[in-house]
């Protein structure tokens, strides 16, 4: 999937994708820098994704690449729901470029 998007004075070319095994470090660095300054974090969201994809527990993982950069990423897991229900997914961590957020 492409998207065309404004960032600062030029217009990106989005390409959304499935996460590849060699994205694993920029993805890293984009969850860092992602939740850096972030009032709600401990710091720990790249360790969790890190985690889910070690388990191989990543349902769906995608980027979200400007030409060789990869500026965003979501992945959705499985979660356990307390009566037992089954098919249910937990979304996060989102993580966006921090030039890119809405504020």
């Amino acid at each position: 999937m492409h998207l065309n998007m404004k960032k600062e004075s030029r217009t990106m070319s989005l390409e959304i994708r499935a996460e590849s095994p060699a994205d694993a470090l920029a993805v890293e660095q984009l969850t860092i820098a992602a939740f850096e300054n972030a009032p709600h974090t401990n710091g720990a969201e790249h360790f969790i994704v890190d985690a889910l994809r070690r388990a191989g527990q990543l349902s769906i993982s995608l980027v979200a690449q400007d030409e060789d950069e990869i500026v965003g990423h979501i992945a959705l897991s499985p979660v356990s729901i307390s009566d037992g229900a089954t098919g249910w997914y937990g979304l996060g961590p989102i993580s966006a470029a921090p030039g890119l957020r809405a504020t």
